[in-house]
């Protein structure tokens, strides 16, 4: 059975930023919806095989947070009953572990 894909609000927020930089970057509307979407889809191709992505380790232990990468951007999430919760989409050159884990140092 596939998962069902959400967005947390933060992730909404990534991607209207992604949309508002490839649209700076590109000055082509088209361009950025396509990116928008491709990378979305990237994400949905996990519903039916949700742990496919990148587990991410910290100090050698299971964050609980996989990731899907598309071209400039790392897509973060968890599993939850039969759901992907993508939490957030970062640049992939960005400290995502200090973004993911404000605690943490």
């Amino acid at each position: 059975m596939p998962y069902a894909v959400f967005y947390s609000p933060l992730a909404r927020n990534d991607l209207r930023q992604i949309f508002r930089d490839v649209l700076t970057a590109s000055s082509d509307p088209d361009t950025a919806f396509r990116y928008v979407r491709d990378l979305t889809e990237e994400i949905s191709y996990r519903a039916d095989y949700p742990k496919t992505g990148f587990p991410l380790y910290y100090e050698g232990l299971f964050t609980g947070f996989y990731s899907v990468n598309f071209t400039a951007y790392k897509a973060f999430y968890h599993l939850r009953d039969l759901r992907i919760e993508v939490v957030r989409i970062l640049p992939v050159r960005s400290d995502y572990g200090r973004i993911l884990f404000p605690d943490e140092g």
